[in-house]
């Protein structure tokens, strides 16, 4: 146990020596590392290219300030929510099963519409998302809240427009619509802050989404057009058998007619010119025999 103590006591002491060693020798050399440093600095041009990598940092600094000045304006907001939106259509959905900014319903225009099997689905782009955006800015807690509420009431109202526009059966839509946000923080703001908000609406029909789950939500409503697809096309299978049966049924009771009456019939008369054909057979024989 001693030796151990000892020999562990000497590594440190080595350790340490040569931690000198190299303390010393940095501080020698820290002129001519920087010598070095600087002619390589100027050799491979760096000064050059760190100028060039600030041009592009500020040119996407500049890019995300437009971006961000986008969302901010309520009409250029939407135009982007409606472009993501048409996006993920088209991406997802073939050019005949959904519409952009069509008249339907007795005039309404959605920002979008599904043809579906169940109706019309009809989506909204558009969200009110001014106070959210307050409520993030502020830091006072008091103010904070009343941003936020205020936000929900925006939303309330926004969503009650989707359901008495968009849901109505009667004219040919589904019987629920989706109101689609664009952004995958404010979906998920909602579901954990206003979920029984969410939930009332969905039970009137408007379902909130955000590009996550509006596709998980087009691939539902796709399969189930195939689905219907597939099945309308059994049905005309199944009427071509039946025609196809019926078909031989008739071929089937002419058959007989022809088989049990004509047929029958022409081996009876078949028959009884055999008989007589034997006989004028038999005379012809009969006189031959006389020569």
């Amino acid at each position: 146990m001693l030796e151990s103590i000892m020999f562990i006591e000497i590594l440190l002491l080595i350790i340490i020596f040569l931690l000198a060693i190299l303390i010393f020798l940095f501080f020698k050399k820290t002129k001519d590392v920087e010598s070095a440093v600087s002619n390589a600095w100027i050799k491979l041009g760096l000064d050059e290219k760190v100028g060039i990598l600030a041009t592009y940092a500020k040119d996407i600094r500049e890019s995300y300030k437009s971006f961000e000045q986008l969302l901010r304006v309520p009409t250029e907001r939407a135009s982007f929510g409606e472009l993501s939106l048409e996006t993920i259509l088209s991406d997802q959905l073939p050019q005949n099963m959904f519409g952009i900014r069509q008249k339907i319903l007795d005039g309404k225009i959605p920002d979008a519409n599904i043809k579906s099997t169940v109706g019309i689905i009809c989506i909204d782009a558009k969200f009110p998302l001014d106070n959210y955006k307050k409520m993030l800015e502020v830091d006072e807690p008091k103010e904070k809240e009343n941003f936020k509420k205020q936000f929900l009431k925006d939303v309330q109202g926004h969503l009650t427009k989707i359901a008495k526009d968009y849901v109505c059966p009667e004219k040919g839509s589904a019987n629920f619509a989706f109101a689609y946000i664009p952004s995958e923080s404010v979906y998920w703001f909602l579901v954990n802050e206003a979920f029984e908000i969410l939930r009332d609406y969905a039970k009137k029909g408007v379902q909130v989404v955000s590009p996550l789950t509006f596709s998980h939500k087009i691939e539902l409503i796709k399969a189930g057009v195939h689905a219907k697809r597939l099945s309308e096309e059994a049905e005309k299978i199944k009427n071509e058998l039946i025609k196809l049966s019926k078909m031989f049924k008739e071929i089937d009771e002419k058959w007989r007619v022809f088989y049990q009456t004509h047929l029958r019939n022409l081996g009876n008369k078949a028959e009884e010119l055999d008989k007589v054909y034997k006989r004028l057979k038999e005379e012809f024989e009969r006189i031959e025999r006389f020569k």
